[in-house]
């Protein structure tokens, strides 16, 4: 989806036919005197290998346009895995995801004005006509108002913009008379109904047919809707009323927008996730710039530049100012309560802020736009894709990614500001990642775990109206483009609208005279549009110096003390005492506790205990290291326990017809070869006989040299390893005996030996869900002869294999579905204290820290750490034989690639409930944000 946010950017300069104010220009005008200001930080690249890379975009995009034409249209989005367009309907319903389908063929015109940045004239000529021979607008269906204005209604104003500029030069579109126009304003009076509120915030839903309220209409008793989905109207609504000069779109956008703002927590002047849109009661009070709100601040600038109106660039530097005064923590933008803006609300960060590093740029905000695009770079490098959402300490939250194109936006707007190649290495990486992991026969499949590689049979109409895009434009040259991008603003969805709408059809009133602003700090003004000096010092490495401190900030568990360990190296004073540094007896570091409020205490069984009371340090400053020093001590006391808990693993079937394009997420053995750290295991599968496993194998003719299926049950998993082992298997694969158990669905689990010493077991063992297992056996039924790919991430397709694939047929569909059944990870958890409590002690071996465990016990064995002693914990198994990963919520269990991944610990080991009920909070959080079209 395009939630809240979908995609966002404007053009650089004002047309000379656009004779704005001073005052409106000058928002636009900033990021084209800066250009191609850098000459150093980074080894240019030649325009040959920008051509190069330009052109690599342009088959991408062919790739992904072409298979939807050919597959897909005119359903709205395109299936790649199974190579069918995905009708309303028709499909298994993805809850709200379906909301942005409307049976208006929406990846058509979402990417209409795409065609034309691209230089595809011809082919835009031919989707315009599609369009007004084959679209209805007037369906019985249930749509979202907040996607239905973005990609539609924006797609068929963008579409209009650059049908008339084509018009203009000549040669193309001649025959054209605002027909993408007329039938913009279709959708605009259709939209009209949901705005029928008293508080003029629009209902989230619509029926296209019947509109609100009506019995057939099916909607209408919605209560609440978000934030960005209420407050991202303002540029196509007020764009639709300048082309056609019917003043009532604009109007309704700006009461809505005006209604936010009125409702805006006053004292720290930030605005929550959701609203009721009867009451103007705030529904949800956590504020952040990603999801469910970020579109809301973008559009504020961008109405500003576009419209003009000096009460929208007021509101914005109003809010930013509480931006960068709460939700600002270089490099992470953390979400806070709005009537307790001090305290965080969450402790990881959604992939939609990522658009934040652009909307900054065009702020003029350049130093922490470099920050954090940086820091989300490094999480990138570490995970190939932006997660969902990822933790303050860059691990995985959720691991899905839909192609969201944000990151390439700031990328894009970063480059256009400052001309720094290294922005032209970052695109080429986004470039090279698709192509390697998210490319397929039939499209670009989204990932459903950027841990595992597998996919979701999934393509949403935004990457080809966003990603292309601004990939094609941070390449292109200006004469590459055959109109002057500068003449436009981009909105949320990337679709172009132009300048001169500004001086079109002024009608509506442009202050907002009944709206109160807070006094700000005259300084937050003073970066609305700054000269290139101030942006950027005569110092050439003045974004590579930013840069530098960030690079390794992945790898950190307290990514704040990087930049406080440079400022205090820059004073002169001495960095802080780090926990892996601290040895007991040492004089100087027992004083340096003191100083921090921690007491060190030699307990009578060997151990020591650390104890942090805040009030004894010798300063707010010592505390806070006091604090950061305990977080990481636990990190280390328990590092050998979380080095056993294993990252999930893939079964990849690279036999026909699946190629490898079919990854199920599969559970990790404690035993048996390691795949982290060997050659995956490839082979043919076989049933065992029996089917348990727990005897000795009366086929093993069949399983010689395969890798044998085997059911869960009856017996240890490490009997089973043995059995099918001895029967000359190269490899195993238990699959749930509990009928339609999924990882979708289910914790992932880990498997544990039995007790004994299992170095005897050389083969890989991994575990299958029932759900993906019998995706496993539907194929052997249906090919007989199916060959899969034991590894610890899936591998790249071959493209020889591929190419000898016949198209999917009808018969096969069943097969090739299986692919939207992937597997994705367990739930993160993450444990960090919301709030610090006064006082916080430590035991080097807090009880509660169990590790990985077999069906008996497990043994830690001693740490390096001279305060870290041998300690045993008994805690029996799931089942016996499993180790529910998700069960050891005490451990901050991560299932992601690395095998030793930095984890940041609260102050305190909460309660197994306390733990529970975060851990629902944030999946009711999170089914509420899906709700409210996010």
């Amino acid at each position: 989806m395009s939630e809240p946010g979908g995609g966002r950017g404007f053009g650089s300069s004002v047309p000379q036919r656009a004779p704005w104010s001073l005052v409106a220009a000058t928002a636009a005008l900033c990021l084209v005197s800066a250009t191609s200001v850098w000459t150093a930080g980074a080894s240019p690249m030649s325009r040959e290998e920008k051509q190069k890379l330009g052109n690599q975009v342009l088959e991408m995009f062919d790739h992904a346009y072409g298979n939807y034409m050919e597959h897909a249209y005119p359903a709205d989005e395109l299936m790649p895995l199974t190579c069918r367009g995905r009708v309303r309907g028709q499909e298994p319903s993805r809850g709200d995801v379906d909301d942005a389908l409307g049976k208006f063929s929406l990846t058509l015109i979402d990417s209409l004005d795409t065609l034309v940045v691209l230089n595809k004239t011809k082919e835009f000529e031919d989707a315009v006509r599609k369009v007004l021979r084959d679209v209805n607008l007037d369906n019985d269906v249930v749509v979202s108002v907040f996607e239905t204005n973005i990609r539609v209604l924006g797609g068929l104003l963008g579409g209009h913009s650059l049908a008339i500029m084509l018009k203009e030069k000549g040669e193309y579109m001649q025959w054209y008379n605002d027909e993408l126009l007329q039938m913009a304003k279709q959708l605009g009076y259709k939209l009209l109904p949901a705005f029928n509120t008293t508080s003029g915030l629009p209902y989230p839903r619509i029926n296209l047919k019947f509109g609100i309220r009506k019995p057939e209409a099916r909607t209408g008793t919605e209560t609440d809707t978000c934030t960005a989905c209420a407050g991202t109207l303002i540029l196509e609504f007020a764009a639709l009323s300048r082309f056609t000069g019917a003043t009532i779109f604009e109007e309704y956008a700006r009461k809505a927008l005006d209604f936010l703002w009125e409702k805006r927590q006053r004292s720290s002047n930030l605005v929550g996730v959701t609203i009721n849109i009867h009451t103007g009661d705030w529904v949800r009070k956590d504020s952040g710039v990603g999801a469910g709100i970020d579109s809301y601040y973008e559009y504020l600038l961008k109405a500003y530049v576009l419209l003009g109106d000096d009460s929208f660039l007021e509101r914005f530097n109003t809010h930013y100012d509480a931006i960068m005064r709460y939700i600002s923590q270089p490099p992470l933008l953390l979400d806070v309560h709005i009537h307790k803006p001090m305290l965080n609300a969450r402790t990881w960060m959604d992939a939609l802020l990522a658009f934040f590093p652009g909307l900054q740029v065009l702020k003029g905000d350049i130093r922490p736009a470099i920050e954090t695009h940086e820091m989300l770079y490094q999480v990138i490098k570490k995970h190939n894709f932006l997660p969902e959402a990822f933790t303050t300490d860059f691990r995985v939250h959720w691991a899905q990614h839909p192609l969201r194109p944000e990151f390439a936006e700031s990328t894009y707007f970063l480059y256009k500001a400052t001309g720094d190649p290294y922005y032209l290495e970052v695109g080429k990486t986004l470039i090279e990642n698709l192509n390697k992991y998210a490319r397929v026969p039939c499209g670009f499949a989204a990932m459903k775990d950027v841990r595992t590689g597998s996919h979701e049979d999934r393509m949403d109409s935004f990457f080809l109206a966003e990603m292309f895009k601004y990939l094609y434009l941070l390449f292109a040259d200006k004469e590459d483009v055959i109109f002057d991008i500068e003449d436009y603003i981009f909105t949320t969805e990337a679709h172009l609208l132009p300048l001169w709408l500004s001086t079109t059809n002024q009608r509506i009133s442009k202050k907002n005279t009944t709206s109160e602003y807070t006094e700000l700090d005259d300084s937050n003004f003073d970066w609305t549009c700054p000269n290139t000096q101030i942006l950027f010092p005569n110092d050439p490495l003045y974004a590579q110096s930013i840069r530098e401190p960030l690079k390794n900030v992945v790898d950190k568990s307290c990514p704040r003390g990087i930049i406080r360990v440079e400022e205090s190296f820059r004073s002169g004073a001495k960095p802080p005492l780090r926990a892996r540094d601290f040895m007991a007896t040492n004089p100087e570091h027992l004083e340096i506790l003191k100083k921090m409020g921690v007491s060190l205490i030699h307990l009578k069984d060997g151990r020591v205990q650390l104890v942090q009371h805040a009030i004894q340090a010798a300063s707010s400053i010592d505390a806070e290291d006091g604090l950061r020093f305990m977080q990481e001590m636990i990190e280390l006391s328990s590092q050998q326990q979380k080095e056993q808990q294993l990252p999930p693993r893939a079964v990849q079937i690279v036999s026909h017809p699946f190629f490898g394009r079919v990854v199920l997420t599969a559970g990790p053995a404690q035993f048996g070869l390691d795949l982290s750290k060997h050659k995956e295991t490839r082979g043919f599968v076989a049933s065992s006989k029996p089917y348990n496993g727990c005897s000795e194998l009366t086929n093993p003719e069949a399983v010689m040299g395969k890798i044998a299926l085997i059911q869960r049950g009856q017996c240890m998993f490490a009997e089973k390893a043995r059995n099918i082992q001895n029967a000359g298997a190269i490899g195993g694969i238990v699959i749930d005996d509990n009928e339609g158990s999924s990882s979708d669905t289910a914790p992932l689990f880990q498997m544990a030996g039995d007790g004994r010493d299992t170095d005897d077991i050389t083969i890989p063992m991994l575990f299958l869900f029932s759900k993906e297992g019998s995706i496993i056996l539907d194929a052997i039924r249906e090919y007989e002869e199916v060959e899969v790919l034991l590894s610890d991430k899936a591998k790249d397709r071959d493209p020889e294999m591929e190419n000898e694939e016949e198209q999917p047929s009808s018969e096969n569909d069943s097969q090739n579905q299986s692919a939207e059944q992937i597997a994705s990870g367990s739930q993160e958890v993450d444990l960090v204290d919301q709030e610090p409590p006064e006082e916080s002690s430590l035991n080097s071996h807090p009880e509660s820290l169990s590790p990985a465990v077999t069906d008996n016990a497990a043994s830690i064995s001693p740490s390096e750490q001279n305060f870290n002693p041998t300690e045993n914990h008994e805690t029996t198994s799931l089942d016996g034989e499993c180790t529910d990963l998700d069960n050891q919520l005490q451990e901050q269990s991560e299932t992601e690639e690395d095998s030793n991944p930095n984890v940041s610990w609260g102050k305190k080991v909460q309660p197994i409930d306390s733990i529970l009920a975060d851990w629902n909070e944030d999946i009711e959080a999170f089914e509420m944000m899906e709700k409210d079209e996010l």
